[in-house]
């Protein structure tokens, strides 16, 4: 199978538009056209449903996606690999969800680099359905999560506790009227939200929700505002006086797991990675 003829045919299903695919490929529309027929012909299957100014998949070309990503991405990791330069010993392939990499997963490529210079690190923040299905096809080494998959095949450990705590842009605020005052619902999880809803049950319904923190936070500093935030994200603007904690809004607690392959459990770059996140995790024990 010609690596190629996947790639444009990824292209397509993604502009869904022939002409815009060629652009992008730097190939002529007659080109990509002649390589998607060589993928049917080869493939038996019709993927796309032609129309004008109307291309849709098949349901054959919706189940190929999923397995040309995987083929195209599996190639390409396979030769970094091979192509490894030989000051690089070994390789790890790191996934995470957004929030994860200002939280934990940047500090983790710091350590793994001042202890193993010589191994290449890969990182890739995605959503967790994306995640897990990169981890199960061989693509990812490990992943970091707040809620894992329930599966048997996976090897899943909780690695970290991370704190959440209320902070605002103003100061000497109650929890009770920081939310009622420009309020950020950020999304921690399910259990986050029910430990919420627990303790703020008369609380208004938030202007604004979203699913990144990151972007809680930059609003929070730049126009005002209360969300809760991991406190590992705001120790500096607490210390600066940019942001000022709420003192009797509890503190909610977000588990993080690890999740391998099973086969992947012996190697040494998930023993290294294995031993930074206990190293971390131990010195935020108090003692």
């Amino acid at each position: 199978m010609d690596i190629s003829l996947l790639r444009t045919f990824l292209e397509v299903a993604k502009v869904r538009h022939f002409g815009k695919a060629a652009e992008t490929l730097c190939v002529t529309q007659s080109a990509v056209s002649a390589r998607i027929k060589q993928l049917e012909s080869t493939l038996g299957v019709e993927l796309f449903i032609r129309k004008r100014g109307d291309i849709q998949l098949t349901i054959a070309g919706n189940r190929l996606q999923r397995h040309a990503e995987t083929i195209v991405r599996g190639w390409a990791r396979a030769r970094q690999d091979i192509a490894m330069e030989s000051s690089l010993s070994d390789s790890i392939a790191i996934g995470c969800e957004n929030d994860l990499w200002s939280i934990l997963v940047k500090k983790l490529s710091q350590q793994l680099k001042n202890q193993a210079p010589e191994m290449m690190i890969q990182v890739e923040i995605l959503t967790r359905e994306t995640l897990i299905q990169r981890l199960t096809a061989g693509l990812l080494d490990l992943v970091l999560m707040f809620e894992p998959p329930q599966m048997s095949d996976l090897i899943i450990s909780k690695v970290a506790e991370i704190p959440l705590v209320m902070v605002s842009s103003s100061k000497d605020q109650s929890a009770s009227e920081a939310i009622k005052t420009n309020y950020i619902m950020v999304d921690w999880g399910n259990s986050f939200s029910i430990q919420h809803a627990e303790y703020f049950p008369d609380a208004p319904v938030p202007k604004m929700r979203t699913g990144s923190s990151s972007m809680a936070y930059d609003l929070i500093v730049d126009q005002g505002g209360t969300a809760y935030l991991a406190q590992q994200m705001v120790e500096k603007a607490l210390e600066q006086g940019q942001l000022f904690k709420i003192e009797d809004a509890p503190v909610f607690q977000r588990s993080v797991y690890l999740v391998i392959r099973p086969e992947s459990d012996l190697r040494r770059p998930i023993k290294l990675a294995t031993s930074c996140l206990a190293s971390a995790e131990q010195a935020q024990i108090p003692q």
